[in-house]
């Protein structure tokens, strides 16, 4: 396996999902000593997904930009970027920030679509399913829901008012998992051709 800075980020981003999951719960005790307040917890795991977002659109940016993209790469990358939005939405969903079906939905569309994209590849037509703009639609406007509902603290902007994160990251979610509905239906209708062939 040969590594470049793109892969290393990649593999960054999958190292960061168990301290990103485990700074929910490790706290719990070192709360009750006021040693990491609830606040702090939830700055942290913001800022740990931020990071993780950022190098999802890095080393694809690098990889293209430097000629270091490879098969490995382009399996690992995705991987990396499903694994850390559901352990995101499974945490949220247990400390009640953002609802069940909705995470369902959102983590059943990334594995049928991943699935369909596999059996494409397979049959030769894996151009067929390439990622198109609604899928980044969706996956924008998905990454912004969930940092807000990690923040989840209101933001105080002075005269301008309060920045309920927990509302805005609410009604972000919403749409996104109505777009990414959305997306699953567009990929499955262009995977529909080669389907009835079979």
């Amino acid at each position: 396996m040969k590594y470049n800075i793109p892969t290393m980020l990649t593999w960054l981003r999958i190292l960061l999902i168990p301290i990103f999951v485990g700074a929910f719960y490790w706290p719990n005790n070192l709360r009750t000593l006021g040693a990491m307040p609830s606040h702090w917890v939830n700055v942290f795991t913001t800022v740990i997904f931020a990071i993780a977002a950022f190098t999802d659109w890095l080393d694809g940016y690098l990889a293209r930009r430097w000629h270091q993209t490879s098969a490995f790469g382009a399996f690992l990358d995705p991987v990396a970027d499903k694994l850390m939005v559901a352990a995101a939405l499974i945490v949220l969903v247990e400390f009640g920030r953002v609802g069940a079906i909705v995470s369902l939905i959102i983590i059943g569309r990334e594995i049928a679509v991943s699935a369909l994209r596999e059996w494409m590849a397979g049959e030769g037509q894996s151009s067929s399913v390439g990622v198109a703009m609604i899928g980044k639609v969706k996956t924008a406007v998905q990454m912004l829901a969930i940092l807000f509902l990690l923040y989840w603290d209101n933001i105080h902007l002075g005269n301008l008012g309060t920045f309920q994160t927990q509302i805005v990251g609410h009604v972000l979610i919403v749409i996104a998992a109505f777009l990414t509905l959305l997306s699953m239906v567009y990929y499955l209708k262009q995977a529909l051709p080669k389907i009835r062939d079979k």
